[in-house]
Order: structure tokens, then sequence, then C-alpha cells
């Protein structure tokens, strides 16, 4: 696969995994759009490995907490705060979880990657975003997280399974509505981005892993290694720029894109 080609897509997923505009509209977009040959599922999988990283080197003192919190909540102890925020993850994954395995089992997610789902995705569920923005009190924080909560922004989550909703979005977007300010709202999506990003790598990079060879397998790493970096990147500006920011350009941006994919779909 051409270096340009796997930068691209790397690049392009890292900036837009923990944006709310949506990764995998933009990694369906790229072949269509540009005229390249879709980059296949291994890549998919090494560039979502790579943001995966990315938000646990970000958020690493969060996820060691809940890491060690781990053997307790086997236990059924959820006495520490590690222990509580992985029952909490694990809780608000379980909906994504679910509807993704229907989704993939039924063939439904291939049927889904049209440029008239993402258009209009990226245009309404924008303009939600912008609503509960706009609306949304701010008097919570992510230690106000409660199981109540963790169970409403983790069906919110799985509604991102349409292409070009945006799982930071969508889940932004709930949190928002809950009364959660800007930067925890935030800060909750990409956590719960982590087991569902695990999850979803587990099960493809299994299928891939079986059929991949080895330049495929040089490929994936180096897309990995280039959307690890990206993410990084997005994800540090962007928990910057929220504590004296709305989410407003993000939806601008998602109206223009939303508006200019339709009138592609329709003529």
């Amino acid at each position: 696969m051409p270096l340009l080609h796997l930068f691209l897509v790397a690049v392009i997923q890292g900036l837009t995994e923990f944006l709310p505009v949506s990764s995998s509209a933009h990694l369906i977009l790229l072949p269509n759009l540009a005229g390249l040959e879709d980059q296949g599922q291994t890549i998919d999988v090494a560039v979502h490995v790579g943001t995966l990283v990315a938000v646990m080197m970000y958020f690493w003192a969060d996820i060691r907490g809940a890491i060690l919190g781990v053997p307790r909540l086997i236990t059924g102890k959820t006495d520490t705060e590690g222990a509580r925020l992985a029952l909490l993850l694990v809780v608000a994954s379980v909906p994504v979880v679910a509807f993704g395995l229907v989704l993939h089992m039924t063939g439904l997610d291939a049927e889904m990657r049209s440029i008239t789902v993402i258009g209009w995705a990226m245009l309404l569920f924008g303009l939600l975003l912008y609503w509960a923005d706009q609306a949304g009190a701010t008097h919570k924080t992510d230690r106000d997280w409660s199981l109540q909560d963790a169970m409403v922004m983790g069906v919110w989550q799985a509604v991102a399974l349409i292409p070009g909703t945006s799982r930071a979005g969508i889940t932004i977007t709930g949190a928002r509505f809950m009364g959660y300010n800007r930067r925890d709202s935030a800060k909750l999506a990409m956590l719960m981005s982590i087991p569902t990003i695990a999850a979803s790598g587990a099960l493809l990079g299994f299928e891939s892993l079986l059929k991949a060879d080895t330049a495929i397998l040089r490929d994936a790493l180096i897309a990995a290694v280039l959307a690890c970096v990206a993410a990084l990147l997005a994800l540090s500006l962007m928990m910057r720029l929220l504590r004296s920011v709305s989410y407003t350009p993000y939806v601008i941006y998602r109206i223009v894109l939303g508006v200019v994919l339709l009138v592609i779909a329709y003529t």
C-alpha cells in the first residue's frame, strides 16, 4: 500500500476519532471521494488500535485506576474509585457491543456505508449536538458519573454505529443533555471509547490476522503509529480548547460536510 495512502488514512483517523465529527465516516469517504482503493479491514483495525493507545496514554491515571480496580470488581466490590470506574465503563459498553455484534453478523453494517447515510447522519446529529451543547446545563463533572448515567450514555454511544454519527459526538451529546460540563462530557466520551474500540478491534483484528501477510502487517504497524501520534495531538488540542470554547466549530464543520455529501448523493 502506498505510503501516502497509509499516511492519509492514519492521520484522518487520528485527527477525527476523538473529535465529534465521525472518524469512520471520513475513512469511508476517503476512497470514495479521493479515487483511492479502500484501505481494507486490516488497516482500519490498525489505525483504531493506534487511537486506542493514544487515549489510554492521555488518560493513563484514570485507566490505571480502572485496571487496578478490576480485581475488586470481579469479587463484587466497588469500594474504590478505580473499581467503580471499571464497573461504569463495562455498563456503558454493553449496548454498543451488543448492537455492534448484531449489525456485524447480519451484514447491516456494510449496508449503511453509503454517502447518503453519512451525509444525513453528519447533518442531523451535528444539529443535535448543537442543541444539547446550547441547552444543556453544566453542573455535573466526571465525579458525578453514576450507574444510571453510564447506562443512558451507553445507549447514546450505540447510535454511533450509524456511519457519520460520531461515537465521540453522540456520547458528548448525551452527556451534555444530562448536564455534564463540556470538558468532562468529552472526557467521559473518551474513556467510554476505550472498551468499545478494544472490543471491535479484537473482533475484527482476529479476522484480519487470519488473512494478513507480512506486507499488510508492516503497513498496519506504520498506520497504527501514525494514527497514535495524530490522535494524541487532536485529543490534547480539543481538551485544551474546551476550557474556553463550545462545540459550535465542530457543528459547523459537520453541517457543511453533511450538506456537501447530500448534494453529491442526490445529484
